[in-house]
């Protein structure tokens, strides 16, 4: 069973999963698994599993069988699909695999949806670009009904039909959790507000999508004025990029062995790109390569990365809490092949000692217990002395009698 939440601000992992292209894809796969069982004892309380099929990198596809295979290997973490692309699929199937996933975990399963976001990928199972918003509601509507209520449904669209239709599973958990990814357009956020549901934020890992990012929560909770939903703030999840070391010096040396190709790959499948990195199409002259210090510079001044110490991730995430106006069900660590996997962990390690206490306020109480011991250190110290001096006035009596 899921243990009780953390107080304060909760942590998770973003597994897109983002692996060097080169890469022994089955390894991969494998240290991804290690990746969420490890941070699970470290105390992250979340791991999302991205979907995609196209582009050599983001490798998982099926999402509910690889978070199947991750339940097994885990007892405590919440697992969600971050997220199912509802348009590659046919509702019925989409709801059924959420319950049974959520049998598999014990209730530790979470459903984030969304119309997808590699449009190579709607290409190749022919799905116009233009029509995923439109079919991810239909299927959402679709999909909702099934999970929620017990009565058959019957619907035809012009790209699936359901003839009273009923899961003959019912989920695991009373209520289970559901999130709506957001970039930079309102979409995602108005349909969590209409559904009273929560919100998933991949924003914060690109500049424009930053500059969105403080309106959202607008959104969702006009759309749930709107439509007699009640919403709460802590079910806002936002997703980011970090890597930390103890030296700002050590994590860029780190990174160097995987943030350019990051960025190149990122470039050349979407539009998560550095503006030095956009070719201009009137200058004939070969652009070079950004060095290492460009990267992490141009990724520190948007706003949308941390490479440092512990002390600049807890600077990173109380600006995007100012941005945001607060957020509070979990900060999503961006899991991707930066570092070597030794350094990844390392990363993690220290961002679970000195970074998640300071928001979960599990420092608080040990240093109200230092501060008292120290104000009140020459009291106890004379207490102890003069007990001491007693003892042996005592003894000295004893020896005389």
């Amino acid at each position: 069973m899921p243990v009780p939440r953390t107080p304060g601000l909760g942590f998770g992992l973003f597994v897109p999963p983002m692996h060097k292209v080169r890469s022994s894809p089955t390894r991969s796969l494998q240290r991804d698994l290690e990746l969420i069982a490890y941070a699970e004892t470290l105390g992250f309380e979340e791991a999302w599993v991205g979907e995609h099929h196209s582009g050599g990198s983001e490798i998982v596809g099926p999402t509910e069988v690889f978070l199947a295979a991750a339940a097994q290997r885990t007892t405590r973490i919440r697992l969600g699909s971050g997220v199912v692309s509802l348009p590659y699929h046919h509702p019925f199937h989409v709801a059924e695999r959420a319950v049974l996933l959520d049998h598999l975990s014990m209730g530790r399963s979470m459903l984030g949806v969304g119309p997808g976001s590699l449009p190579t990928d709607a290409a190749m199972i022919g799905v116009p670009w233009g029509e995923t918003r439109r079919r991810m509601l239909e299927s959402w509507e679709a999909v909702h009904h099934l999970l929620t209520s017990p009565e058959p449904l019957t619907v035809k669209t012009d790209w699936f039909e359901l003839r009273d239709a009923a899961l003959q599973l019912a989920p695991y958990s009373s209520e289970l959790p559901i999130a709506f990814t957001a970039m930079e357009s309102p979409f995602g956020p108005s349909l969590a507000g209409r559904y009273g549901a929560g919100l998933l934020s991949l924003s914060a890992t690109s500049a424009t999508g930053y500059a969105a990012l403080g309106r959202h929560w607008g959104v969702v909770e006009e759309q749930a004025a709107a439509h007699g939903q009640t919403v709460d703030r802590r079910n806002w999840r936002i997703v980011t990029m970090v890597h930390v070391a103890e030296t700002r010096d050590q994590a860029r040396r780190e990174v160097a062995v995987g943030l350019p190709g990051f960025a190149a790959h990122s470039a050349q499948v979407s539009e998560r790109t550095l503006k030095w990195m956009e070719a201009d199409p009137d200058d004939p002259a070969p652009t070079a390569p950004p060095t290492i210090d460009e990267l992490v510079d141009g990724f520190g001044g948007t706003r949308i990365a941390c490479i440092g110490t512990p002390d600049d991730a807890i600077a990173m995430i109380e600006a995007l809490q100012a941005e945001t106006g607060g957020f509070g069900s979990a900060l999503l660590y961006l899991g991707t092949d930066w570092t070597t996997p030794e350094a990844l962990h390392r990363g993690l390690e220290l961002f679970s000692r000195e970074v998640m206490p300071h928001f979960q306020g599990s420092w608080d109480a040990l240093d109200r217990s230092r501060e008292r011991v120290v104000a009140t250190r020459e009291e106890r110290l004379r207490e102890q002395r003069e007990s001491i001096e007693a003892a042996g006035r005592d003894y000295a009596a004893k020896v005389a009698r």
